[in-house]
């Protein structure tokens, strides 16, 4: 599906990614920067969508600890909320790593009449494992005691994180140890290119990342891994990577994807995206190419 009204990926970056997709993995960090770097310009030419935005609202006391909101019009209605996670393999990564990198994920849901919130985190140097998804609970609190000022609908918040923000995401929704006593307050989960099982095997360019994060007990990677904590009562769950992935992420995701349907007996929601890569998973959203995100917006109209 095409969105007409907002910028086009021209014909050039097409065929930059379709050049660097195959040989992804070989130059992953490199071929990071320079999506990146492409993305931005493209959504740099986004129009203005009205959202009421709010940057750098504080919901802890660390400097990293920050969210933005991204509104629609006030109309009065109280409308589901999208608490979007970026990704940085632990230990780098901001939520405006570039002005429109990872703005676009918010400002794509307010367009489309849903509240965005772009939300950081403590690194894994400062706040090792489970801290990542501590931070993820202050959010999901933060927006859940500001929901009469952001018109949210308390009963209609939902978690998406890309990369180690899909690991630190589905932490919280999956594992009930890193959960307040009511539970996660979720309506659904949406997990993109998350690194969802922790490894450290010799693929894994970013192991030494990871275990910065975990720590070097192997024998915990199993419990600490959020796809270990999936049952019958897990939370609708929305899971999407692409064709070229930073390596074993889309081992780990597709590994999500049977924990779930075994255990709930249904599989779950699932897009994978030809010619994409890590990056352009997330980059292109808000762009004129809408396909995963308008699945993303019937996923948040009706979990399942």
């Amino acid at each position: 599906m095409t969105d007409t009204t907002q910028p086009v990926i021209p014909p050039a970056l097409r065929a930059l990614m379709a050049e660097v997709g195959p040989r992804w993995r070989e130059s992953a960090t490199s071929n990071v920067e320079l999506m990146v770097e492409r993305f931005s310009e493209v959504l740099a030419q986004a129009p203005d969508d009205g959202a009421r935005v709010q940057m750098g609202l504080a919901y802890g006391d660390h400097p990293r600890q920050q969210l933005d909101t991204f509104r629609p019009a006030e109309d009065g209605l109280r409308r589901s909320a999208v608490v979007f996670v970026h990704g940085g393999a632990f230990t780098s990564g901001d939520r405006n790593r570039t002005p429109q990198i990872y703005t676009n994920v918010s400002r794509y849901f307010a367009r489309h009449g849903v509240v965005g919130v772009n939300a950081g985190y403590r690194l894994a140097t400062d706040a090792p494992y489970p801290e990542g998804s501590r931070d993820v609970a202050a959010a999901v609190r933060w927006v859940r005691d500001h929901a009469d000022d952001l018109g949210v609908d308390p009963q209609q918040i939902f978690l998406m994180g890309h990369s180690a923000g899909g690991a630190h995401v589905a932490s919280y929704a999956y594992d009930r140890r890193l959960q307040p006593p009511e539970g996660h307050g979720l309506a659904g989960l949406i997990v993109v290119s998350g690194r969802v099982r922790a490894d450290n095997e010799p693929e894994n360019h970013n192991a030494g990342k990871v275990q910065v994060y975990y720590g070097s007990d192997l024998s915990r990677f199993d419990d600490v891994s959020s796809v270990s904590h999936v049952d019958a009562d897990s939370l609708p769950t929305f899971v999407a990577w692409s064709e070229f992935e930073n390596p074993l992420i889309d081992v780990h995701c597709a590994e999500l994807v049977h924990r779930l349907a075994a255990a709930k007996r249904r599989a779950p929601p699932v897009m994978v995206l030809e010619g994409h890569n890590h990056t352009s998973i997330i980059g292109h959203i808000n762009t004129a190419e809408d396909d995963l995100g308008r699945a993303l917006l019937r996923f948040v109209a009706s979990p399942r």
